[in-house]
This record gives C-alpha cells, sequence and structure tokens, in this order.
C-alpha cells in the first residue's frame, strides 16, 4: 500500500568531473517539459508526469494553509520547465519550483480541492538512462487531507533547521539563506551614463531595490545594497563592503552608453585570467592586508605570500564566478528571449576582483540604444529579467553545492 504522506526512493547519483560537470549541469537531472505535465485523469484523478534525464531520489507529502502537495528531489536542474506548458488541470490554482536549500529541489503545487496520492512510481529506461516520475492523485474530503499533511522524517531526509543570524559576519553550521550583495554602479558625484535625462544611477539602483526585494522574498536569500541611496562608493569600497555583509556572491549592475549607439542587449562579465592575476598583485602591495581574504590574516605575509594565498583562492572562485555568469545569461534568455550573440564576456572590471567571493558584472543594456533605454524603464522587462537571475541564483547555488561536496571527498 503506497503511503499518503511521503513517498521515498532511493539509488545512486550519477556524477561527471570537471568541465564538462560545471559547463553541463550533468549532475543535475533535467525535466523534459515536453513530456511532462499535470493533467486530469478524470474528475476525482489528477497525474504529475515528469520526465527526467535520470533518475533522482525524491518524496512527496501534503501540507495545509493552503491546501498543497509538495515534491521534494535530490537534485533538479529546472532550466526550461515553465508551469504555462505543464499546467494543464483546474484542480491546481498554482505552481512553484526551484532550488529549495544546498541539494535539494522542490516543486509545489497549490490545490482548488483537497487532493491525496494514490500511488507514485520512477519508471527508468535501463537502456538511455533517463527516467519518469508518474504520480496519481485522488479527491479527498477536508478531514482527510488535514490527517495526512506533514513530511515523514526519514533518514537522509530531515531537512536542517534554519538558522537565525545576529551577524552579518556569522557563520553556523547547517542550513543558512545565500547571501547575496547587490552593487548598482556609479552614484554621488559619479552619475554614470546620461541619457535622454536618464542617469545611470538612478536607474541600476531602482533595479537593484526590486531585485532584492524579489530575492528577500523566495525566502531562500538575504539580499544587500552596497548603496541604498545616492552615495559615491570607492570601487574598492563595494567590495570591502560585500565583504563586510559576508557576501556569498556580488552582483554588480550597470547600464552603459556608447557614442555608436549600436550596442544594444545583456551582457554578462566575469573575470579575465589576465585581470585576476594583475589584481592580485595590486591588491597585494595596496589594500589593507585585513581586507584581502575573508578569515585569513594576511597581514604579516610579504607581498609575495600575500599574492600566491590569494591566486589559490582566486582559482575556485574565478570557476564559480564563470559558472553563475553562464547561467545568469541562460536564466535571463530564458525570460525575456534571445540575447546578444556573445552575453558572457570577460573583463578586468575592478568590482570583479575579490579573491574569494563568487563576482559578476551584468551589463543591463545600453542606454544609448533607444530600445534598450525603454526596456529598462519598462516595469515588466525588469520583471522579467529579475525572474531569470532568480533562476539563475537557484540553479547556481545547488550546483555550487554539489561541486564543493566533490571537492571535499
Amino acid at each position: 500500500m503506497v503511503e499518503k504522506i511521503a513517498i521515498f526512493v532511493s539509488f545512486m547519483l550519477w556524477v561527471c568531473a570537471g568541465n564538462a560537470f560545471a559547463q553541463d549541469l550533468r549532475a543535475l537531472a533535467r525535466i523534459d517539459v515536453e513530456q511532462s505535465s499535470i493533467a486530469d485523469l478524470s474528475y476525482r484523478e489528477m497525474e504529475v508526469t515528469l520526465q527526467l534525464s535520470q533518475p533522482i531520489p525524491f518524496r512527496i507529502y501534503s501540507l495545509e494553509g493552503p491546501n498543497r502537495i509538495v515534491f521534494d528531489f535530490k537534485e533538479v536542474d529546472w532550466r526550461g520547465f515553465s508551469s504555462e506548458k505543464t499546467l494543464m488541470t483546474e484542480k491546481v490554482s498554482e505552481m512553484r519550483f526551484g532550488a529549495f536549500q544546498a541539494g535539494w529541489s522542490r516543486m509545489v503545487i497549490e490545490l482548488n480541492e483537497p487532493m491525496l496520492l494514490d500511488k507514485v512510481e520512477m519508471r527508468t529506461n535501463v537502456d538511455k538512462g533517463n527516467a519518469v516520475l508518474v504520480a496519481k492523485f485522488k479527491l479527498t474530503s477536508p478531514e482527510d487531507f488535514a490527517a495526512s499533511v506533514g513530511p515523514r522524517v526519514e533518514a537522509g531526509w530531515d531537512l536542517p533547521e534554519p538558522i537565525v543570524f545576529n551577524k552579518p559576519k556569522e557563520r553556523q553550521l547547517g542550513f543558512k539563506p545565500l547571501i547575496v550583495v547587490l552593487d548598482p554602479g556609479h552614484g554621488g558625484i559619479d552619475s554614470g551614463a546620461r541619457q535622454k535625462g536618464k542617469l545611470e544611477k538612478n536607474l541600476v539602483l531602482n533595479f537593484a531595490k526590486e531585485l532584492k526585494e524579489s530575492l528577500i522574498i523566495t525566502g531562500r536569500y538575504k539580499a544587500h545594497l552596497t548603496r541604498s541611496g545616492d552615495e559615491f562608493i570607492s570601487l574598492p569600497g563595494r567590495i570591502s563592503k560585500a565583504r563586510e555583509l559576508g557576501a556569498d556572491v556580488l552582483i554588480s549592475l550597470h547600464a552603459d552608453a556608447l557614442e555608436s549607439g549600436w550596442a544594444t542587449g545583456t551582457t554578462v562579465y566575469s573575470l579575465s585570467d589576465e585581470a585576476s592575476n594583475e589584481a592580485s598583485a595590486f591588491l597585494a602591495a595596496h589594500q589593507d592586508r585585513e581586507d584581502l581574504l575573508a578569515g585569513v590574516d594576511l597581514r604579516h605575509q610579504s607581498d609575495a605570500v600575500a599574492t600566491v594565498l590569494m591566486e589559490l583562492a582566486r582559482v575556485e572562485t574565478k570557476s564559480r564566478s564563470d559558472l553563475l555568469a553562464d547561467m545568469v545569461v541562460s536564466g535571463v534568455a530564458q525570460s525575456i528571449g534571445r540575447l546578444r550573440k556573445r552575453p558572457h564576456l570577460y573583463a578586468g572590471f575592478s568590482v570583479l576582483k575579490a579573491p574569494d567571493i563568487p563576482s559578476i558584472l551584468i551589463e543591463l543594456g545600453f542606454m544609448s540604444n533607444e530600445s534598450d533605454l525603454n526596456n529598462l524603464q519598462n516595469s515588466k522587462w525588469r520583471r522579467n529579467v529579475i525572474e531569470g537571475i532568480v533562476l539563475a541564483l537557484d540553479t547556481w547555488s545547488v550546483e555550487d553545492a554539489a561541486q564543493a561536496q566533490l571537492l571535499r571527498q
């Protein structure tokens, strides 16, 4: 008999290593949206079908307030998945999905009517290595639904309790929200680009505030701004502020203008190899040694030793930044459509030079292009871009945690 509260399946995950692992996300199961659906079987029955690139552990359970069905996975790459293509029933009012915490993915379907799991199976294709999860639900009474709610605690599925932070730099064992520091470019006497009476510093600050709110609402992130008003902050000061806030990720936001006016579209930058080597040498010679690497005191080290230590840290940080940049490109392209021909570029921007914080710079658009300028002032366009960035961070956080776990093995 199928348990009505939760179903557990376990087996070995296939993993890949090296660059193929980082770029193709082969450690994560991908969903074929064309072969997946949430649809009615009859007026009393509903079936959830998820076509997966590989079998994965999962559990299913019910929750109240509102009534909903929760699917937990270890782990899923949600890119390309959408409720518009998958949801084909009036029994569901809303559907959400994404990374829940490091190593965990979640899909939630809110119900218009109380339903309980009737049967579930994961069918695996031995030859192709893919799998399909099929879960059937039946209408039930409100009383029976209420009696079934809550996940069952099983070995390997007991989620750690959320952590309450007293200080930004505090690090505790267990789950914590990812700390994202958003850096709206320019500010104060530095207005950035100007076009048709609009200032870059104001446009990117407005976008940063909207992105911050969207990240916090998910419950998966703590988000901070390097500046919340019209103030000037030096470029090294922005990195110091991010480190002070305990940043797990630093995202710098810009919207430049070019005299030619032909450049258009969103571009994502990560640090170039040449710039990173130069940055380490410069930082070792000129920066405050207490403010170079979080948790490492370099005050009594020579320039040569400090440079080597920072380069060792930067090797890992750079690959994490590059992966994040690729995922932001993918997420934004998915939310607003095709981007420019080369949307991920490499540069030596100062705000990308923190050796210990994965950092990217997003050029939201070019104010010198009329279409881009209109987009920056369009709330719907901004919402779509923000959805793409949040999706990218969700996917990146899962993959980043998976890679970190491999490195520890």
